[in-house]
This record gives structure tokens, C-alpha cells and sequence, in this order.
């Protein structure tokens, strides 16, 4: 198995530098396509759309990971034989990470909405077992009511 990951690692460190350019900006670009998709389906409600996108969004990362990693040790020759494909692969490194960092913040929102939404949910829950009699000393009776402990939900409806 090492010998296979060495033996790609050699084969894409010896690519010719366009071709080596043209695969991490093919890759790029999907991937800031992805990632966009998946920002727009998110902010339009759409989770179960969006999860449907991870495979292809990790498979890409990876993959563009794999290339900006050659690219890193192949800098020098890079720069010399396709200095402007360096620096086209640059600007679209700087464009995936701002679709990245606005993924991000959406996926994050998207999360603390979850969040407060099962605790609202489960606050109401515990609510509707809570005592609504007053005892003798002008408190609720009974014990206090215990938090709900979990959710439940059933997808099928």
C-alpha cells in the first residue's frame, strides 16, 4: 500500500506543470461549486440536500489537497516553466477561501438553529409535565418537573 501512495506521489510530482495546474484548478473550481451549492441549499433550508453533497465535497478536498500538496514541493520548478498558472491557481485559492469561510458561517447558523430548536423543543416537553397547583406554602406542588432527556422524531410524517 505505501508503495502505491509513494508511487502516485512520484507520478504527480513528475506531471508536466500545466497538467499539474490544469488538475488543482479543475478541482478548485468544482470544489467552489460544491461548496456553493451546498451554502445555497443550506440557507434556503434544505439539510438533507445539502448532506448529500459531502461525499463529492470530501472526495474534492481531498483531492485538491493532494494537488496544492505537489504543487508545494514542485513550487520552484512550478514558477519557473507556468508562473502564470501559479498565480491563476492563487486567486482561485483565495476565491475557495472565501466560499469556504462563508460555508462555514452558514453551516455553523445552520447548527445553532438546530440546537435551539431541540431545546425549545425539549423545554416544552418538561413544560407539560410540570405541576400546575400551588401547595400550602404558596410554591408549585410536587416535585420539580425532570428536563426531557431526549427527542424524538419521526421522519416518516
Amino acid at each position: 500500500m505505501l508503495t502505491n501512495a509513494a508511487e502516485r506521489l512520484a507520478a504527480l510530482d513528475s506531471l508536466p506543470a500545466a497538467e499539474l495546474c490544469a488538475l488543482a484548478m479543475d478541482t478548485l473550481e468544482s470544489l467552489v461549486v460544491v461548496l456553493n451549492q451546498e451554502t445555497t441549499l443550506l440557507r434556503a433550508g434544505r439539510a438533507r440536500d445539502a448532506s448529500q453533497l459531502t461525499a463529492e465535497k470530501t472526495r474534492l478536498a481531498q483531492d485538491y489537497m493532494g494537488y496544492a500538496r505537489s504543487m508545494q514541493r514542485q513550487s520552484t520548478r512550478l514558477r519557473a516553466e507556468a508562473p502564470e498558472l501559479v498565480e491563476a491557481l492563487l486567486a482561485g485559492h483565495d476565491k475557495l477561501a472565501t466560499q469556504m469561510a462563508d460555508n462555514l458561517r452558514v453551516i455553523a447558523t445552520a447548527r445553532s438553529i438546530t440546537e435551539d430548536l431541540l431545546t425549545d423543543v425539549a423545554k416544552a416537553i418538561s413544560a407539560r409535565a410540570r405541576p400546575k397547583t400551588y401547595g400550602a406554602n404558596g410554591e408549585l406542588a410536587g416535585q420539580p418537573p425532570q428536563v426531557a432527556s431526549g427527542v424524538s422524531i419521526n421522519r416518516a410524517l
